[in-house]
């Protein structure tokens, strides 16, 4: 594999960093009006480990935030009553979150003003290419980003970003803030064997108060949970904002996208729950992903009928060979209160 390469940036809030690997962003440091310096966005600690060449490109340097096209992947996995994976799907739908979050990116337009990289996706996929802009806001502790997606022929399919956050080992010491939103969904299984908390397949109106398989309640809002898990759970219908309250460190990231193009958000709690390399149960962080999407079942799963998907909240979208997708978001910074 091509040796991953990255490009920097530094403006009068912060600076940041992108690799070619993924086209992830991260870490980025925001410079506050009162001088502190944050970092919110997670990096894995398995980036130098010799040892990591054996993981899946996806996972090698893990860090910050990047696009999924499509949104998780296809696979042979249990789905129980009002499941089904008898949508559309492809060759390459069974590479996790996308051929574009496995190869290495091409640097485009980059100056002192925004970063730009192009991906091109193999023949015959339904994805023809990908194209991202990142550009610092000159008057603010903020990032926007535009992604453009261009298509080979109609088809549909689920897509998401995936900014993944880091988290102090406090429990609760993050609050999750989000916007209005319908329903609260817990995935439909294990998502990690030995790893589960959330009762499976449920449904609730309120973050904050989320049933376990143990018969308890549990606060999801609220991060790192207290016991280890490895979990998902998906805000349907919600109105294209979430923040992060870092309760100990007195800022608030935030986090801003179309609501129509994204639905939903899922929250993936990496809290502990996964043993295996390089997990070693000791990963932390959260996963603040927009989605629109049926979780991360892939597309097969989310262009069929499903228990998530509505005329409001679809978990798939509609692309055309002759009109380019283009969607923006933004992520930025604020001091907040103390505990």
């Amino acid at each position: 594999m091509t040796e991953t390469t990255r490009r920097g940036m530094a403006w009068a809030h912060g600076n940041l960093t992108v690799q070619s690997l993924g086209a992830m962003l991260g870490p980025v440091t925001f410079l506050l009006p009162d001088g502190r310096q944050v970092s919110p966005l997670h990096v894995a600690p398995w980036g130098q480990d010799p040892n990591r060449t054996t993981l899946p490109p996806i996972l090698q340097e893990l860090r910050g935030e990047w696009p999924c096209v499509p949104f998780g992947s296809d696979g042979s996995r249990p789905l129980p009553k009002g499941w089904s994976d008898t949508g559309e799907s492809f060759t390459g739908a069974d590479v996790p979150h996308g051929h574009g979050s496995n190869v290495h990116w091409n640097w485009e337009d980059c100056d002192d003003r925004q970063i730009v990289l192009t991906c091109s996706y193999p023949d015959g996929h339904p994805v023809r290419h990908l194209r991202r802009r990142i550009v610092p806001d000159p008057r603010a502790a903020a990032v926007d980003i535009t992604l453009e997606i261009e298509v080979r022929k109609l088809c549909r399919l689920p897509i998401g970003l995936h900014p993944t956050f880091r988290l102090s080992p406090r429990p609760g010491s993050v609050a999750i803030e989000p916007g209005n939103y319908g329903e609260v969904h817990s995935f439909p299984g294990d998502v990690e064997p030995g790893g589960t908390l959330f009762a499976p397949g449920g449904r609730w109106s309120r973050l904050q108060s989320v049933d376990t398989r143990d018969g308890t309640t549990v606060d999801a809002g609220s991060v790192p949970l207290d016991r280890n898990a490895e979990e998902l759970l998906q805000l349907v219908g919600i109105d294209g904002a979430v923040a992060l309250h870092y309760r100990d460190e007195g800022f608030r990231a935030r986090l801003e996208w179309q609501k129509e193009h994204f639905p939903s958000l899922l929250l993936w709690y990496s809290n502990r729950g996964r043993r295996v390399y390089p997990w070693e149960g000791k990963h932390l962080a959260l996963g603040v992903e927009p989605v629109c999407a049926a979780f991360d079942l892939g597309p097969a799963v989310c262009t069929a009928d499903n228990p998530v998907a509505s005329p409001t909240a679809p978990t798939s979208l509609s692309f055309h060979p002759d009109h380019p997708f283009i969607t923006r978001y933004r992520l930025s910074v604020e001091a907040a209160p103390l505990g």
